[in-house]
C-alpha cells in the first residue's frame, strides 16, 4: 500500500502536483496562497508562490507593482526614498522634497552628506570659506555679510589686532587710548595684574593699578606715611610741600582735627591754637 502524501490543510493528494513546504508540512499552492501569501500594497492581490515578493518595512509588492509613486518607473534594484507611505525614486524625491544647496543651487540628493546653518543647506564640498575656498566641514566658522569664513581667514581679514601681542582679538577685548587690547594683555605696568574691570590710572601713557601707582608716584601723608592717591575725589591737605590725608590732619598733642581751622607749626608738628599758645 502506497503511503499518502496530502496537503496539510485541505488533505487533497499532492501526488503529481506542485506543492510548497512550510515548517516541514506540505501545502498545495491554492491553500498556501490563501493561508500565507502577502497582499500586494499596490494592486491588493495576493503575491502568489510563483511571484517574487518584494518587501519594505513589513509591506509587500509584486515585482511588477514595485514602482515610483510619481513617475511610475520601476524601483526594482534601484535606490528609493519613502515619503508619507509612498515610495519615490531618488529623482522624484529630490525634485519634490530635497534641500537645494545654497551655493550651487543644485539638489542635495538623499543619503549624501549636507551642512546646515540657520535654515540653509550646502553640499559638503560647497560649504567653503569665502576667502581661502577650502571646505569648512565641522570646523568653527564665522558668518559675515552672508558669507562664511574659517576662523583663521576671518581673523586675518576682519579682526582687530591687539596693540600688545599683535594677535587677533576674536572675543571681548579692551580699548584704551583708542587702541585695542586683549583683556589678558591689558595689565598693570608695575605688577602685571589684569586691569580689565578694575580701577586704574596712567602716567607717561603707561597704565597702573591704583596700588602700584600710589606706591611709585603718590605723595606720602606726613601723618601716617601712607600714599595719598588723590584719585576718586580723595581729599587731602597740602602745606609747605607736605601733605596729609584729611583724617590725619590733626593736632599733634590733643588730636583735634584741624581741617578748616587755624593751626600753628612747631618744627614738623602741627598744633591747634590752644595747644600752641605756649610756644
Amino acid at each position: 500500500m502506497t503511503e499518502r502524501f496530502d496537503c496539510h490543510y485541505c488533505q487533497e493528494s499532492l501526488f503529481g502536483k506542485k506543492y510548497i513546504l512550510r515548517e516541514d508540512s506540505p501545502y498545495c499552492v491554492k491553500c498556501y496562497e490563501n493561508l500565507y501569501s502577502n497582499t500586494c500594497e499596490e494592486c491588493k492581490k495576493p503575491i502568489g508562490a510563483d511571484c517574487k515578493d518584494l518587501s519594505y518595512k513589513d509591506r509587500h509588492w509584486h515585482e511588477t507593482c514595485f514602482h515610483c509613486f510619481q513617475c511610475k518607473n520601476s524601483l526594482v534594484d534601484k535606490p528609493f526614498a519613502a515619503k508619507e507611505e509612498h515610495l519615490l525614486c531618488t529623482d522624484c524625491y529630490s525634485n519634490e522634497y530635497s534641500s537645494k544647496c545654497n551655493e550651487c543651487k543644485k539638489t542635495i540628493m538623499p543619503g549624501t552628506r549636507k551642512m546646515e546653518y540657520k535654515g540653509n543647506s550646502w553640499h559638503e564640498t560647497c560649504f567653503i570659506c569665502y576667502r581661502c575656498q577650502q571646505p569648512i566641514g565641522t570646523k568653527s566658522f564665522i558668518p559675515k555679510d552672508n558669507q562664511n569664513f574659517c576662523v583663521p581667514c576671518y581673523e586675518k581679514q576682519f579682526a582687530m589686532q591687539c596693540v600688545q601681542c599683535k594677535k587677533a582679538i576674536t572675543t571681548g577685548g579692551v580699548t584704551y587710548r583708542e587702541q585695542p587690547w586683549h583683556k589678558e594683555c591689558f595689565v598693570c605696568t608695575g605688577c602685571k595684574k589684569q586691569l580689565s574691570g578694575q580701577r586704574f590710572t596712567s602716567r607717561d601713557e603707561f597704565a597702573y593699578c591704583l596700588s602700584c601707582f600710589c606706591n611709585l608716584y603718590a605723595k606720602k601723608c606726613a601723618g601716617c606715611t601712607n600714599p595719598i592717591s588723590g584719585l576718586g575725589g580723595t581729599k587731602y591737605i597740602s602745606f609747605e610741600e607736605r601733605q596729609w590725608h584729611n583724617d590725619c590732619f590733626n593736632c599733634k598733642k590733643c588730636s583735634l582735627s584741624l581741617v578748616g581751622r587755624g593751626f600753628l607749626t612747631e618744627r614738623d608738628d602741627i598744633l591747634c591754637p590752644e595747644c600752641g599758645k605756649d610756644i
